[in-house]
């Protein structure tokens, strides 16, 4: 194996690939990248057996081959280089890295201890321009939860119906939902696809179509955009009836600018902190009134202006998912609604009418 590749684009495929490797992995071998030269293409990839990635850097290739050698130093190492050109090659037992200032060699192993990522493709469920899946995956996935007691609650759900696709994530105390056109789906939809794992698709550019594949016999997801690869395993398990917790009789509607909205929740987190994270929403004839208090540090209270419908009403709320929501939602206007302060509330915007976000109010002593 030898050839000759730019030190800027081997840096930036490295550590993409990167993210499919873990340092608590028993096996040796997925501590490994894959390196294999074809006719004028270096491939990359790497995997924990979760998570697989696979890209492709354009190289000048002399002599085809392929080999494992340890990431973490060969990252290290790549990225200490100089934007210029740079030779590797195998000699003996070693990849020898070489550039104008740098000779190095690292240990390699055989490319064949490593795992095979997927055989082929399967069926497209969907596919979606890079930007756009990125804004409407955004807003949801944040809603998955880190808990692994729940398997449903860590993937964002996903079915067809009515030429549409609907995504939905939920941790238990939240959930957002949005509802995309869609001309076809793949029938094998509904299916949840790991958090994790469309995280690790935000890397992809947003030129360019982003495809969904599953590989229904092996239950492998594979996002695709053009040479950059990323796959994993859909979650097994039943989804939530998220439509039986969506409110219906909403009995106050509050329009507010979304920016005000999210620099009150910040100031009044500063004490909600200290007081199990809870912010109390006041709605009045023409405002609300954002507060939280801690007797041992203090209380505060911040006016937003707002555009209400209906009765005056409390509710409280955890700041953090106030906080996670206002910091994933873009629009400049959100409207709230609700029906009590024991019921769910919903936010969702004029602008984007297919996306709502869910929040479980706190039951306060007061």
């Amino acid at each position: 194996m030898r050839c000759v590749v730019l030190a800027e684009s081997l840096q930036r495929k490295l550590s993409f690939v990167s993210h499919g490797t873990s340092s608590k992995n028993q096996l040796p071998i997925l501590s490994h990248v894959l390196l294999e030269t074809t006719e004028n293409q270096i491939r990359l990839r790497t995997t924990d057996l979760e998570l697989g990635i696979e890209t492709v850097i354009d190289a000048q290739v002399e002599e085809t081959g392929a080999i494992t050698v340890l990431l973490k130093p060969f990252l290290e190492l790549v990225n200490s280089l100089r934007q210029e050109k740079v030779t590797l090659f195998l000699e003996g037992s070693s990849l020898h890295i070489v550039s104008s200032k740098l000779q190095a060699t690292l240990p390699v192993s055989q490319a064949n201890e490593f795992p095979l990522l997927f055989e082929e493709k399967g069926e497209e469920v969907f596919s979606m321009n890079g930007g756009e899946f990125k804004k409407r995956f955004g807003r949801v996935v944040f809603a998955t939860s880190s808990e692994t007691t729940r398997p449903a609650l860590s993937g964002v759900f996903i079915k067809g119906i009515d030429n549409k696709m609907i995504l939905v994530a939920t941790d238990g105390y939240r959930l957002s939902l949005d509802a995309i056109e869609k001309e076809s789906i793949s029938s094998h939809s509904p299916l949840i696809i790991p958090a994790k794992l469309i995280r690790e698709a935000f890397f992809f550019k947003e030129e360019g179509d982003i495809a969904l594949f599953l590989l229904f016999q092996k239950k492998q997801i594979i996002f695709t955009q053009g040479n950059d690869v990323i796959v994993g395993r859909q979650i097994e398990a039943e989804f939530p009836n998220y439509e039986r917790i969506l409110p219906s009789d909403l009995t106050t509607k509050i329009l507010l600018d979304r920016e005000e909205l999210q620099r009150a929740v910040k100031t009044s987190d500063i004490f909600a902190r200290e007081a199990a994270n809870v912010i109390v929403f006041s709605v009045q004839k023409d405002k609300i009134l954002v507060s939280a208090k801690k007797s041992s540090i203090g209380e505060n209270t911040v006016e937003v202006e707002a555009q209400v419908k209906g009765e005056e009403n409390e509710i409280a709320f955890n700041a953090k998912y106030l906080l996670e929501f206002l910091g994933n939602f873009i629009e400049e206007q959100v409207s709230f609604e609700m029906s009590g302060p024991l019921n769910p509330a919903i936010f969702s915007s004029p602008q984007t009418p297919s996306f709502i976000h869910l929040i479980m109010p706190i039951r306060t002593e007061e």
